[in-house]
């Protein structure tokens, strides 16, 4: 009885690593289980860029998967639809809906030129025999990118789960440019069905998040939700909106599901009922908004890891740059090696050492002949020849001795050497080629992959929601003071969170945070800076007399900074925000004078920027600018 219970023990361990291991849980160095990375071993040596069918996939994997067709069929599915690795043709499925893909003998795949430029190099990558010996299998593949991250994960093995959730790629390259950079770095999930998250419980992974559909108002009665939560599908968020109804949490009198290539359910609500006020209802008791947790354990080294997205980032920024100098050494060998065999053969066929061995009976005198008539020329070489590069050399055809050009063979070697020292001007400073080398991904591959969950959304509307107040800012234009202290003549009604402009007397402004108590010296107006009201302005130059007006918005500015709305040599005559403003010229006396003043309204003067130039009013010289009321 002991040795059974012993024997269960030592097997229930085994059966319990190999779930961990090999089944469930992903491996950080390329973020791949090992099915995923079977499918995509197939592909690789099934690669000729053409489309493969995925029944003949699942197949070729079965070489190297101890299992049925149906979980690798199940497994390449979920692979092609997180959509970085795999391109896709014919029905892989809905992840909107949920409904299923077509079956395998319809559908067709192949590697993404991102899976070919970034997961792929044979020798870099390690391999093992598979479950019977009969072929070889990688232990992890050379990943250049953080997959990990991209696609995110989840397993369930024995006494332990993960779940990883998907982020940008090019957020998470920009992150690997900062760490390599020893720069600080943030990075959140991106979720491929779209919506608003609240990330401020994120915890660099290890806490969760808030997830909320996108609704639209599209009338009072109609509301339409475009983007659903991620791990929902339409089906299931309509299934909790009816629950909701019949519990009488929220009134509807239809829903309607017009999903197709973008997600589309709308939703008729009853008499009673209106748009704005049903929403609420819809996040709090429905699948509209839901709680993503994250929990993170990966493989390394053999041996699970409980980590965080920022240790597995940096990992993976090390692991790339790990590998980009690998094969730079790789690069710089074989190009070290082609100069020495350029070289050697020059000297072989330039020196006539052919000559030398036309006598010699056996292989083994011709070696020994070659042998010796090398050793004047070894400096001139890399290395000693060895018996390799002998026998490479006698298999040189007569033609192509007779024809040798030494010209072009140093031309060509020249080209080797340049390209050499390229090499090793970047195995000098592997961190910045890698960085380059990450720049070009984000240029090559980032457009296709942009952010399609808002980040911070729910966190910015609630807290601008509670935390906005109405207050009343004072201007004392005698003494100058401004603030919510001052019960001055002007006040003016904004929120906690608006800015101020103050428009000085010498043709200058700039913008401040709202005060309790502040003087400004010289002030001329003072304005809620909200990007939408309209200055109009009077000035008049000290030389010429003439006059001139503008119209602005301010609708870009950096706190504190001066900003000029008209020249030194001008002063002001005229400031308001009076939509209906109008003023008064009164021209200097001069002879045969027709008009002594004229009235210019300012509605009819084009709003353009504040640093632009004005409109000149009048011709004749300006005594006087004068306001008018109407």
């Amino acid at each position: 009885m002991n040795d059974l219970k012993n024997q269960m023990k030592d097997h229930f361990i085994k059966y319990a690593s190999y779930v961990i291991l090999d089944r469930a849980i992903p491996n950080v160095v390329d973020g791949l289980k090992p099915v995923q990375r079977r499918i995509l071993e197939t592909l690789w040596r099934q690669n000729d860029e053409k489309l493969h069918k995925v029944a003949n996939i699942v197949g070729q994997t079965m070489q190297l998967h101890p299992h049925g067709d149906a979980p690798i069929y199940e497994a390449l599915i979920t692979l092609a639809n997180k959509g970085f690795v795999l391109d896709r043709q014919g029905n892989f499925g809905n992840i909107y809906t949920g409904d299923p893909s077509a079956a395998a003998r319809y559908i067709e795949t192949r590697l993404s030129p991102l899976a070919r430029e970034t997961l792929f190099n044979p020798d870099l990558t390690e391999k093992i025999p598979s479950y019977d010996s009969r072929n070889l299998e990688p232990v992890t593949l050379p990943a250049k990118i953080p997959l990990l991250l991209m696609q995110g994960a989840d397993g369930i093995a024995v006494g332990m789960s993960t779940r990883i959730l998907p982020h940008n790629f090019t957020e998470l390259l920009e992150a690997e440019i900062a760490y390599l950079e020893g720069k600080p770095f943030r990075i959140y999930p991106d979720f491929p069905t779209g919506g608003i998250m609240d990330k401020s419980q994120y915890d660099k992974g290890k806490g969760k998040i808030k997830l909320r559909a996108k609704i639209d108002i599209k009338d009072q009665k109609t509301l339409v939700i475009r983007e659903i939560c991620y791990g929902t599908t339409t089906e299931t968020l309509i299934r909790s909106i009816e629950e909701a109804a019949k519990k009488g949490k929220i009134k509807i009198e239809s829903i309607n599901d017009y999903t197709a290539r973008d997600v589309e359910i709308e939703i008729k609500l009853p008499r009673g009922q209106y748009a704005e006020e049903i929403i609420d209802a819809l996040y709090g008791f429905t699948e509209c908004e839901v709680s993503l947790t994250s929990q993170i354990i990966v493989i390394k080294d053999g041996l699970p890891w409980e980590t965080d997205v920022h240790e597995i980032l940096a990992y993976n920024a090390d692991k790339l740059v790990s590998f980009l100098k690998r094969e730079l050494e790789i690069e710089r060998d074989r190009l070290l090696e082609k100069i020495f065999y350029k070289t050697l053969e020059r000297i072989f066929i330039e020196n006539r050492i052919y000559k030398k061995i036309e006598t010699v009976k056996t292989l083994e005198g011709i070696h020994k002949a070659l042998e010796t008539a090398f050793k004047e020329y070894v400096k001139q070489l890399l290395r000693e020849p060895t018996h390799d590069d002998r026998e490479k050399l006698l298999q040189i055809p007569i033609r192509r001795i007779s024809q040798f050009d030494i010209d072009k063979n140093q031309e060509e070697i020249a080209a080797l050497e340049e390209a050499l020292r390229g090499v090793e001007k970047n195995l000098k400073n592997v961190q910045q080629y890698t960085i380059d080398y990450i720049k070009r991904l984000i240029q090559k591959y980032g457009k296709e992959y942009p952010r399609k969950t808002r980040v911070k959304a729910i966190e910015e509307v609630d807290r601008r929601a509670i935390e906005t107040k109405q207050i009343k800012v004072g201007y004392d234009p005698q003494n100058g003071f401004v603030g919510t202290k001052i019960s001055g003549p002007v006040q003016l009604e904004c929120t906690n969170f608006d800015k101020l402009l103050i428009f000085f007397k010498d043709g200058t402004y700039k913008a401040v945070n709202i005060p309790e108590k502040q003087f400004f010296e010289n002030v001329s107006w003072v304005a809620v800076a909200d990007k939408k009201t309209v200055m109009n302005v009077v000035y008049k130059h000290k030389e010429t007399q003439l006059a001139w007006a503008k119209r602005f918005i301010v609708d870009a500015f950096i706190l504190e900074k001066p900003y000029k709305y008209f020249d030194d040599l001008c002063e002001l005559q005229y400031i308001s925000t009076d939509p209906q403003a109008a003023v008064e010229l009164q021209f200097v006396p001069q002879a045969r004078q027709k008009e002594k003043k004229i009235l210019c309204p300012l509605k009819d003067i084009p709003v353009k920027g504040a640093q632009t130039r004005g409109v000149r009013l009048s011709n004749q010289k300006v005594r006087k600018v004068i306001p008018q009321l109407f």
